[in-house]
């Protein structure tokens, strides 16, 4: 074990991200206060629940409690908490680094912001709570002794190039972090927060719903600067008080709570600085009681697509903290949701494993679920600007529940937004797509791609442009997997425009056209047997296209094909998929094709013509966005019939 004081230096890119903290980038300085009260929070509730999972652990619950201690003369401020503590090791792994994947990206768009506002918000997408103490502190001391540990542990840095570790052999259970502030910068201390009173204000704002007793010692919760000069003068000494109510805003009447209060503990539980999109709350009586507050945040955090995310709803038990991120209450593709579930029925020391069985539990998520998605389509119909928000950050996660929620899939498909060709700016929803289908048109169209550009180019495309059909443009990795999974809207089934057949005079797929089509089957049988042949490596049949109206070739998929970018997919997740041979389909109409057809009935053993049929297989692929197995010899046969042109 670590007997001496060790000395750090901060990482490049750490010690970027703090001067820009102490250079104050956030122009709301009281925060830090709440970022330290909401982390002693938390440590005191692991320590609940980590007292409750193991008996023979060695600490003192019997009163667990946030204590506040301003000196004036020293101008320090510490934020104290006898809570679960931190180990030397858990101090290096969550104090002493900062440097993550995610802070290169923070200060290249703090750096890009151009306002102050826009910084604001950048903060809250990082979790970097703990450090905006240096926006008011020339020096930040942690001292910290995890429970159950005998020896403790002290972290001191002023946020310039280094910081230091010792251990400590009598440090008191839980953390202390000890603020050495900057000299006071005006008279009328709204930034002097060596004031008990501004101190008191700045909880009762941010701090008052929290459940354990913040405590500090003053004459009087409601005291005034002129007071805390008295009470200095006079030679009292004051007493601890309690200064915040500890009301849970999810058990007082909604009129009591007003959006401010709402939006303060939706920041306090998700280490958000931004206020929540939505807020909603739930009460079910019965055989079965319970509570809820839940949030839709304004902005998709950081870690929403990385493997060891959290999601955000909390369990409480008749309001003692039981777990955090209980997966049991949320489904995967609603992990953006944030919030607490207070249940009346449920053991205080149940376990994940045992949650997952629980009928109550599963009720209660089933009603949960139904009620975000219920929120998500009033907020559809009732604030547009605010259902764009939504669905630019969530969109992708929640279509992930098309997948797996069958009981919920109508109404995802419902609150679902999708690009189209109708319009390149603004999503449609399948409901209005079907409103706006023309006269005979039996399906819903839609083709994937790697971007809008790449789909509207494609030439899968062309005939149903020609016609004026209206398709939906997927260019979301979910997509791929989405489409095979869902079947149909409202009667309507979902087409992919390369794949099958299309017959859009017919409007069916089955349909094998008039008697002009007919002749050109005929007119084209030897040369679509023939390179059926001749490319047998590359395609599993060449075809006549009815899709085709400017290109000379396309790659499509029999109807039941998975996608060569679903198969991309497939293999990035460790799955060996066997590559699917597709179908070329060639446009009879075309100059290219008419006259490879020519001549392959007057000389049918040039070899040459087997390089245009390989070119040709080439181009079709490329035009897809796909990949050439051999690109140097594409390009040496395109130069070499390039060269026989001049």
């Amino acid at each position: 074990m670590t007997t001496g004081v060790e000395t750090f230096e901060f990482q490049v890119e750490a010690r970027q991200l703090l001067q820009l903290m102490i250079h104050s980038i956030y122009s709301n300085k009281d925060v830090f206060l709440r970022e330290l009260i909401s982390n002693a929070s938390d440590a005191l509730d692991k320590l609940r629940l980590e007292s409750l999972r193991d008996g023979d652990l060695e600490a003192d619950t019997s009163d667990l409690h946030i204590a506040l201690e301003v000196d004036k003369e020293q101008r320090t401020l510490t934020v104290r908490d006898n809570g679960i503590g931190m180990s030397h090791d858990d101090v290096v792994q969550l104090i002493g680094t900062i440097a993550n994947s995610g802070t290169a990206k923070f200060l290249k768009e703090l750096k890009e912001s151009q306002d102050a506002a826009a910084s604001q918000d950048l903060i809250g997408q990082f979790g970097v709570g703990f450090y905006s103490s240096f926006m008011v502190a020339d020096e930040v001391t942690l001292l910290s002794r995890r429970a159950g540990e005998s020896q403790g542990t002290r972290w001191v840095s002023s946020g310039e190039g280094t910081y230091t570790i010792e251990p400590v052999e009598d440090a008191p259970q839980g953390t202390a972090v000890t603020l050495r502030l900057k000299p006071e910068d005006t008279e009328d201390h709204l930034y002097d927060y060596a004031s008990p009173w501004k101190i008191r204000e700045i909880v009762k704002r941010y701090s008052d719903f929290i459940t354990w007793p913040i405590r500090m010692a003053g004459e009087s919760a409601t005291s005034t600067p002129e007071d805390d000069s008295a009470s200095e003068d006079d030679g009292t000494t004051p007493e601890l008080e309690t200064i915040n109510s500890m009301k849970a805003l999810w058990a007082r009447p909604r009129g009591e709570v007003t959006d401010d209060e709402y939006n303060e503990f939706y920041k306090h539980i998700s280490h958000d600085w931004n206020n929540p999109l939505e807020t909603i709350r739930m009460q079910a009586e019965g055989t079965f009681e319970y509570q809820s507050l839940l949030f839709i945040p304004s902005r998709a955090p950081q870690d929403l697509y990385m493997q060891d995310r959290k999601r955000g709803v909390q369990l409480y038990v008749k309001r003692v903290f039981i777990m955090d991120d209980c997966e049991a209450l949320m489904p995967e593709y609603l992990r953006f949701v944030k919030g607490v579930v207070d249940a009346a029925d449920l053991s205080l020391n149940v376990s994940r494993e045992a949650l997952q069985q629980d009928r109550q539990i599963q009720l209660m998520r089933r009603r949960l679920v139904k009620k975000v998605l219920s929120t998500v389509k009033d907020m559809m119909s009732d604030n547009a600007e605010r259902y764009a928000t939504f669905w630019k950050e969530f969109g992708r996660v929640l279509k992930e529940g098309l997948l797996g929620d069958f009981e919920n899939r109508d109404a995802i498909l419902e609150v679902s937004s999708f690009g189209s060709t109708h319009d390149a700016e603004q999503p449609t929803t399948l409901r209005s797509y079907v409103e706006r289908m023309k006269d005979g048109q039996e399906h819903i169209y839609y083709m994937t791609g790697e971007s809008r550009s790449i789909v509207e180019n494609s030439p899968h495309m062309e005939a149903f442009q020609a016609k004026g059909y209206e398709v939906l443009v997927l260019t979301d990795p979910i997509d791929e997997l989405w489409v095979d999974a869902v079947p149909e809207f409202e009667g309507k089934q979902l087409r992919s425009v390369a794949k099958g057949q299309v017959d859009l005079d017919g409007e069916d797929e089955s349909s094998e056209g008039g008697p002009e089509r007919e002749q050109q089957k005929k007119d084209f049988a030897d040369l679509l047997a023939w390179m059926t042949t001749t490319l047998s490596e590359q395609v599993k049949e060449v075809r006549l296209s009815s899709r085709l109206t400017t290109s000379p070739a396309c790659i499509v998929g029999d109807t039941h094909d998975v996608t060569p970018a679903l198969e991309n997919i497939y293999r990035a997740m460790g799955q060996n998929v066997p590559q699917i041979k597709r179908i070329l389909e060639l446009n009879p109409t075309h100059p290219l094709v008419s006259g490879l057809r020519a001549a392959h009935g007057e000389r049918p053993m040039d070899s040459g013509l087997a390089e245009t049929a390989e070119l040709l297989y080439g181009m079709a692929l490329l035009a897809e966005g796909g990949e050439l197995s051999d690109p140097s010899r594409f390009i040496k046969l395109m130069a070499g019939r390039l060269e026989q042109t001049l």
